[in-house]
């Protein structure tokens, strides 16, 4: 029920308190009406009594403890929703920025979301396919799955972001219904402004929905803007039938929002002055991908977070990677070796790939071959240790093998640079041109059969030459 309350209890920095409140709810959204007519929005978020702590959006600044009016709305905090929203760019609470108007919306849904019934999911199956050899190929992204990607400070997940919105598609009857809700948490004006323009000339903005919360918009706001990006993701999903890829950048960015919120609430801090609620607050957020038993429609999320001084036990990948499915890391070694996409294969894992590749989704030979790849690489990981020893000169002639290996796979395979995009043929094909070039008794993962259909060292120099020429 809607209340209007003259005047406030006390002010402390973006919190205000209003005292002999009544009937008010965690999470209700307030309007509060200056003395020149001006409205902000606020949000309750705690309740002692019949006093409410009301965080307001756009903070504090011009307002006083009298002739003030706040209303309440009675409400949480809601976002309208349309097939529309489609190809239009959106701020941290949901309201329009691209300049195009406002969108008229067939429905508003709360944007907490409701949690799925377990006996109502569907076990991902099936594959999206991102372009990306080091993904496709070896840490397959399923539908319906949360694969979060784990960079560090400098390191190119903006581009790698910008490369998986550009290339993701689906393959089959279900390739019309794909598209991509993108939330970007914390980013400079510079950075908002290339993921739009690249969006744009590429000429895939039609089916990406953007909601933007800038380094300098409020942290309330940005601990809305995933919530607000899922539930347009799930509105499309479940409502349309759509398969929609959920890309948010940067968690940790989220994750400090969060803690300087609870600091500013009193609450006592846990590990590194986060909130002892942080698990639960991430899980909130990455439980919301998935597939509903009898929906046409999916939500696969790709959370993407930097890790503090590269440290995969801080709190956020750490807590992250209790909650999701695998991770793509991000390698600083490959980078600094101009490898692009930097993807540390060896560090990444897709936990639900096996159930979404094979004969029917993508190749029949696909895990046997990223299997291979895996031991063939780990194998140059020694090598290379030896070397460091010994000297290259000194090792075996299987051990310099498997170096020239790893030089051709780093380069080539990962290596293929933020423009090209590969199908999931070209991808396996070289993965069999590279096996090609170590002989066939060290290729111990594979049937026999196999190798003596696609074991070919005639033909690898040219496919490999093919691909380096690619990017």
């Amino acid at each position: 029920m809607e209340q209007q309350i003259l005047g406030l209890e006390d002010i402390h920095g973006s919190l205000l308190a209003l005292d002999h409140v009544q009937g008010v709810f965690n999470e209700e959204m307030v309007s509060i009406q200056l003395k020149d007519g001006a409205e902000r929005l606020g949000r309750v978020i705690q309740i002692e009594g019949e006093k409410a702590i009301i965080q307001v959006f756009e903070g504090t600044d011009g307002i006083s403890r009298e002739n003030i009016r706040t209303r309440l709305l009675g409400h949480p905090m809601e976002l309208g929703l349309t097939k529309e929203m489609l190809g239009r760019t959106f701020n941290g609470i949901g309201e329009p920025i691209d300049g195009l108007g406002a969108i008229y919306p067939e429905k508003s849904a709360d944007v907490n979301g409701r949690p799925l019934n377990p006996v109502s999911r569907v076990y991902p199956r099936n594959y999206i396919e991102t372009g990306i050899s080091a993904i496709d190929g070896l840490n397959t992204l399923i539908r319906g799955q949360k694969l979060p990607i784990f960079s560090g400070s400098g390191l190119p997940h903006d581009q790698l972001a910008m490369q998986i919105v550009r290339q993701a598609k689906l393959s089959g009857p279900d390739a019309g219904s794909f598209c991509i809700v993108f939330g970007a948490m914390g980013v400079k004006n510079d950075v908002a402004d290339m993921f739009r323009r690249s969006f744009e000339e590429t000429g895939v903005m039609q089916k990406v929905v953007m909601f933007v919360n800038l380094s300098d918009d409020p942290i309330i706001e940005r601990m809305m803007t995933p919530r607000c990006a899922l539930t347009a993701a799930e509105y499309l999903a479940y409502d349309c039938g759509m398969n929609v890829l959920v890309i948010l950048t940067d968690m940790t960015s989220y994750c400090e929002a969060v803690r300087e919120f609870s600091s500013s609430k009193g609450e006592i801090p846990s590990r590194k002055g986060y909130p002892g609620y942080l698990y639960s607050d991430l899980a909130s957020l990455y439980e919301r991908a998935g597939i509903i038993k009898g929906g046409s429609g999916s939500v696969t999320q790709i959370p993407i977070l930097t890790m503090p001084n590269d440290d995969i036990t801080h709190p956020v990948p750490d807590l992250t990677g209790y909650i999701t499915e695998g991770q793509i890391v991000l390698d600083r070694d490959l980078f600094l070796n101009g490898i692009n996409p930097p993807v540390g294969v060896l560090a990444s894992l897709s936990r639900l790939m096996k159930d979404g590749i094979g004969e029917g989704y993508t190749r029949a030979d696909h895990q046997d071959v990223a299997n291979q790849l895996f031991a063939s690489y780990a194998r140059v990981q020694d090598a290379r240790s030896l070397a460091s020893v010994i000297g290259e000169d000194e090792l075996s002639d299987l051990d310099k093998q498997y170096m020239a290996f790893g030089r051709t796979f780093e380069q080539v395979f990962i290596g293929q640079g933020f423009t090209t995009s590969r199908s999931i043929q070209e991808t396996l094909n070289l993965g069999w041109a590279l096996l090609s070039t170590l002989p066939q008794s060290a290729l111990d993962r594979l049937d026999p059969e196999l190798i003596r259909k696609n074991y070919d060292p005639e033909h690898a120099a040219h496919t490999i030459e093919l691909a380096r020429g690619g990017h």
